[in-house]
């Protein structure tokens, strides 16, 4: 009886080892995409207006203005080190202005995107379709938004396709307020019903509120900022100045200078980045891509 059972335990232990041989593993989950930093650079240079601006067009705007100001410093100063400080800021110059005019832009519409879903709700209940009732944004919205709009109108009336046209409205808006009114839109497409009107006026309420309280928390934030850029950019002006004296800034071209000059950025970046985390308002991500 013994020598039965250890027989059947081998052989199912042989038949599980073959079963396992043939049975397919599960594929691994597919890990969720993130937001590299090119993708945040490029929703910043649409949110910027600079529609036809590539990446790569800026990282060589990049390279093209650190290069010109080594040239030119390196000639009015002749001291390598200095030269390449002034350079480096330089470089990141063209990143600044498309993230500072990004800001601006996300700021002025934050206070539109409110008025744009009103519009959308009254082009409903007045009986359009919802297609419609999108694209006459583009002639009776915000001016700040009408060309993106203009765009998805003639897209659905060349190819009728309304997802597909909504995908590239997306595309073309960049910004996370639209991200979520194209998704509400496409979901009351999908399911139907009449809750579309009700939908559109809580995210018009909601667009209200948080607008009026970022620009609150905006005002008190903006002179503390300010002060802090001040402090930041204070020892890099002063280098300026003494820069206009070859006495004064030949000890940089030394081995030590060269080290002050390192560790003064090093602290420098160190500084600002803080100062914009311990000061950043929360920004809404496009979650919804």
């Amino acid at each position: 009886m013994t020598g039965v059972l250890l027989g059947l335990l081998l052989g199912t232990g042989l038949f599980l080892i073959w079963w396992s041989l043939w049975v397919p593993t599960p594929a691994p989950p597919r890990s969720v995409s993130r937001t590299g930093p090119l993708d945040r650079l490029s929703d910043e240079i649409v949110q910027a207006g600079f529609a036809g601006l590539s990446v790569r067009t800026l990282v060589f705007a990049c390279v093209v203005a650190f290069a010109l100001v080594l040239a030119l410093v390196q000639a009015t100063v002749g001291v390598l080190p200095i030269a390449a400080c002034f350079a480096l800021m330089a470089a990141f110059a063209p990143v600044a202005l498309v993230r500072r005019r990004a800001r601006s832009r996300r700021a002025r519409l934050r206070d539109l995107w409110p008025d744009a879903v009103d519009n959308i709700t009254s082009g409903v209940r007045a009986g359009m379709a919802l297609p419609e009732a999108l694209a006459q944004l583009g002639t009776r919205g915000p001016d700040e938004l009408r060309e993106p709009f203009l765009a998805f109108a003639d897209d659905y009336r060349l190819t009728g396709r309304f997802h597909d046209s909504l995908d590239r409205l997306k595309d073309r808006l960049s910004d996370p307020v639209g991200d979520r009114l194209v998704e509400s839109l496409r979901i009351a497409r999908e399911v139907g019903g009449t809750d579309l009107g009700h939908l559109l006026r809580t995210l018009s309420g909601f667009l209200r509120e948080d607008a009026r309280t970022r620009a609150e928390l905006e005002t008190r934030q903006s002179w503390t900022v300010n002060a802090a850029r001040l402090a930041v950019a204070a020892p890099w002006l002063v280098l300026a100045m003494l820069s206009t004296n070859p006495e004064s800034v030949r000890a940089y071209s030394t081995g030590l200078g060269v080290a002050v000059l390192a560790v003064g950025g090093v602290l420098t970046a160190f500084a600002y980045w803080s100062m914009l985390r311990i000061g950043r308002l929360p920004e809404d991500e496009r979650v919804l891509r």
